[in-house]
């Protein structure tokens, strides 16, 4: 669940916030003055997400980047594709 926050709200609690980013894998969307706003996620999260950006959409960098992501629900899961002929006939 994404939360967004007042930056007053998100400065009276930082360490409550702060937890739910990194053991939640919670982003957290501060709202600061004149339309501006920020985004706290945690490390381990934009690593991944830089990661998934900087390599080959071939290469395994790229798989096991892009299945990080989708166990932290940034990316849908894969849909389930069903076994049949005509499946496995594209492999030819």
């Amino acid at each position: 669940m994404t939360l967004a926050l007042t930056q007053s709200d998100f400065r009276a609690h930082i360490k409550k916030y702060l937890d739910q980013v990194n053991d939640d894998d919670e982003v957290v969307y501060v709202a600061r003055s004149n339309s501006r706003s920020v985004a706290v996620l945690s490390q381990e999260k934009l690593y991944w997400m830089e990661k998934a950006l900087q390599v080959r959409e071939d290469s395994l960098d790229y798989a096991v980047a892009r299945d990080q992501l989708i166990q932290r629900h940034v990316l849908p899961d894969d849909p389930i594709v069903e076994s049949n002929d005509d499946y496995w006939g594209q492999f030819k």
